[in-house]
């Protein structure tokens, strides 16, 4: 062996150690939490400061990282080729490639893959306070040259690229969730939760609201009274208030304003109106993000907002309830029960899922209702349509022999759950036909 040889072997051993220190390094700074800096800064000692820049900028170091653990992998995997091959000048054709990456192969697993990144994710904190000025320095270096890179990534790439390259992190958080999970540290539940909360960005509010078609209002000219007997029927606390139509929205009317009103002053019942109790709407565009949409609502206070569509009309309402669901599911009341889709009662009525398909309510009861003519699929939606607005508490229809009524709504979102379908007597119907 010559002493070129052993310099080169030398060489290729410090660049394999070069590698996995700066692997180990890339995978601290990538995972070390931002609180646990903060946390290290507070406490003062060397090279928290440093470390608490690199925190600030994190892709922008575990770029360099990357790079520099990249140029000097390659490089000792070409020296590693290059020194087996005089070290063996007889191998037969071609196995002198092979051992050398066997060789590189067991080392990269090893000593590039293994073994650094666990001591990383194992001493995040101690390791990235460590590396922290050799790595803004091979940052500084190399700055101009991971600019190029990226740009020539993002330019190759099909689609819309990343400005800082994809190498934020190695592991996505989702991912690692997922892990957590399957290693049994959390829960199924605790991971959907968790998995909602990072949706929540991806979700925009009209997808989380409730529609314009299942929306109770009521009329701005419409007496304190009237205002209270439909909270009480409805199940609602928060009424919006219109004034010529739905897509005129001019308030939100409080059940509790309304009963602490009539409460003082009974006789405010009859002689005042609406609107002059209604609080101000707060409205949101319909394209709203979810999560964007509850920190303002909690920053202006509002449980309750207008959702607008692209043309200025009334899209539907949401609420601070309807976005927690979508993180933590349906949330329901002592008052909610599962109830069977058809009951039928002593009496000879029946009891309906007011989402039973409303030609399967034809088919029991014998009458002709064609869901596609009618352009609705439930029996609830069927008798909003014939009464021309949202069924309520006792709101009825007749339909043939049978009369349809809205039962009392129950669960958080006071839904109209059931409908009661009752024989319409003989001189009940003769009653109806001569109205």
């Amino acid at each position: 062996m010559t002493v070129d040889l052993a310099w080169l072997i030398v060489l290729a051993v410090l660049l394999i150690v070069l590698a996995g220190l700066a692997v180990c390094a890339e995978t601290a700074v990538a995972r070390v939490a931002k609180s646990s800096v903060e946390e290290a800064v507070r406490d003062g000692g060397p090279r928290t400061h440093a470390l608490a820049g690199l925190i600030e900028h994190r892709a922008k170091y575990v770029n360099a990282l990357l790079l520099w653990s990249t140029i000097a992998t390659v490089t000792a995997t070409t020296l590693v080729g290059y020194i087996v091959l005089q070290l063996a000048p007889e191998l037969p054709d071609g196995w002198d490639v092979v051992i050398a990456a066997a060789i590189m192969v067991i080392i990269s697993f090893v000593l590039l893959g293994v073994t650094p990144r666990t001591l990383g994710n194992q001493h995040a904190l101690a390791v990235a306070r460590a590396s922290a000025r050799i790595t803004r320095f091979l940052a500084l270096i190399s700055e101009p040259v991971i600019v190029i890179l990226i740009g020539v990534g993002n330019a190759v790439t099909p689609g819309k690229g990343y400005r800082n390259g994809p190498f934020a992190t190695q592991a996505e958080l989702r991912e690692l969730v997922d892990l957590a999970e399957a290693d049994s540290l959390i829960e199924d539940d605790e991971r959907q939760m968790i998995h909602s909360v990072f949706e929540l960005g991806e979700t925009f509010a009209r997808e989380v609201m409730v529609p314009r078609t299942q929306m109770v209002y009521i009329e701005r000219s419409k007496s304190l009274r009237q205002a209270l007997s439909l909270g009480l029927r409805s199940g609602y606390s928060r009424i919006p208030v219109i004034g010529e139509s739905a897509d005129d929205i001019v308030g939100i009317v409080y059940l509790k304003d309304v009963v602490a009103r009539t409460f003082d002053h009974r006789e405010s019942e009859q002689s005042e109106r609406v609107e002059s109790l209604m609080r101000a709407a707060h409205f949101v565009p319909d394209s709203k993000q979810v999560d964007d949409l509850l920190r303002e609502m909690q920053a202006n206070r509002v449980h309750m907002a207008v959702v607008l569509d692209e043309y200025g009309g009334t899209a539907g309402i949401v609420t601070i309830e309807d976005i927690l669901e979508e993180i933590v599911g349906e949330i329901v009341d002592e008052y909610d029960t599962e109830l069977p889709e058809v009951a039928e009662l002593p009496d000879g009525s029946w009891r309906v899922s007011s989402r039973l398909h409303v030609e399967d309510f034809a088919e029991m009861v014998g009458v002709d209702i064609d869901s596609e003519e009618e352009g609705v699929d439930t029996i609830l939606g069927y008798m909003a349509l014939r009464l021309g607005k949202v069924p309520i508490a006792g709101a009825s229809i007749d339909v043939a022999d049978w009369r349809l009524t809205a039962e009392q709504p129950s669960g958080r979102r006071k839904r109209v759950m059931s409908v009661l379908v009752e024989r319409i007597a003989p001189s009940a119907r003769d009653e109806s036909d001569d109205e």
